[in-house]
């Protein structure tokens, strides 16, 4: 059994052997034959050529692909990165643009309140900041940040933007309670400017959402008021001082007793954003008794100290 296995691997081994052989053989003729005959190479060239060329081709492609993929990657890492850094950008201009915004309405409000200081001048006033509010969209019940340490009084009247606003019905040291005109509980003895007829003005709860008020009981026979006359508080009211502007006449009609006439008021306060106020500090009752005291002064033909003081305050 071994000699026969000895002798099969012999003959492999021969077999290899001559294989080998034979094929040096071969190459060793050929290229003989190739110079002896002078036969180019230019038929292999072409032949690899043709085979080595367009896999070079595939593989320049494939490389130039896997460049332009890495590129374009690298682009979109690029661009993220300018992305999330021009977002941070945008969000502070955002917000420095909203800062502005703020500014800019703080300062209109601001003008606003000193172009009221200015056309009320007369009476002595306590600017304030409105602190908190009944529910809802419209301020017509309201707490300010100043009271009675700050020389406010019940019946103080208030007034923003570019006319009344209401009055004060509760004081604390550091507080105080505002009923706005436009509540439905208000009532304000009031009269035209052109005029000077008298009428009442109220706040009605289906006007509220106008922004409007009713006025009623105007005495007006000759038809002299018309839409946009101007209503100021009357000389005549026992808790608004005179001439602060309430409205502007929007509607008017006659009453079926053909004697008094109904219509609406648009006032120039805006109640659903109200934010800062002046509290006159004043009342009517004070300025009646004033002029009291300082006709009876006359009279007299002598004047305290002390009353020329609170004369100088209430003017």
């Amino acid at each position: 059994m071994k000699n026969l296995k000895k002798k099969f691997r012999f003959r492999i081994h021969l077999k290899s052997k001559h294989l080998l052989a034979i094929m040096t053989f071969f190459c060793i003729s050929a290229i003989v034959a190739t110079l002896a005959s002078g036969v180019t190479s230019a038929p292999l060239k072409e032949a690899a050529g043709m085979i080595i060329v367009p896999f070079e081709k595939s593989i320049a492609a494939i490389g130039q692909w896997l460049t332009d993929v890495n590129s374009a990657f690298q682009d979109k890492q690029d661009l993220i990165g300018a992305n999330k850094e021009l977002q941070t950008t945008v969000d502070a201009l955002t917000e420095q643009n909203n800062i502005l915004i703020q500014d800019q309405a703080e300062l209109t409000r601001l003008e606003q309140l000193y172009d009221l200081d200015e056309e009320y001048s007369d009476y002595p006033k306590v600017a304030a900041r409105i602190i908190s509010k009944d529910p809802g969209n419209w301020y017509d019940t309201f707490t300010i940040n100043r009271g009675s340490s700050d020389g406010i009084r019940v019946d103080n009247n208030v007034i923003a933007g570019k006319g009344l606003v209401g009055i004060v019905t509760e004081v604390g040291s550091n507080w105080a309670t505002v009923r706005a005109i436009i509540d439905d509980s208000s009532n304000v003895s009031a009269m035209t400017v052109s005029t000077d007829d008298n009428c009442v003005v109220e706040g009605d709860l289906e006007l509220i959402d106008e922004g409007k008020l009713r006025f009623t009981q105007l005495y007006d026979l000759e038809d002299r008021v018309t839409v946009g006359e101007r209503i100021v508080t009357s000389n005549i009211s026992e808790k608004y001082v005179e001439g602060l502007f309430i409205g502007y006449v929007s509607d008017i009609e006659l009453d079926t007793n053909n004697l008094t006439k109904t219509g609406t008021i648009v006032t120039p306060v805006d109640f659903q954003h109200l934010k800062d106020v002046f509290v006159i500090t004043v009342n009517k009752q004070d300025s009646i008794q004033g002029e009291g005291e300082t006709g009876n002064a006359a009279e007299d033909g002598t004047e305290t100290e002390e009353e020329e003081t609170q004369e100088g305050a209430e003017s």
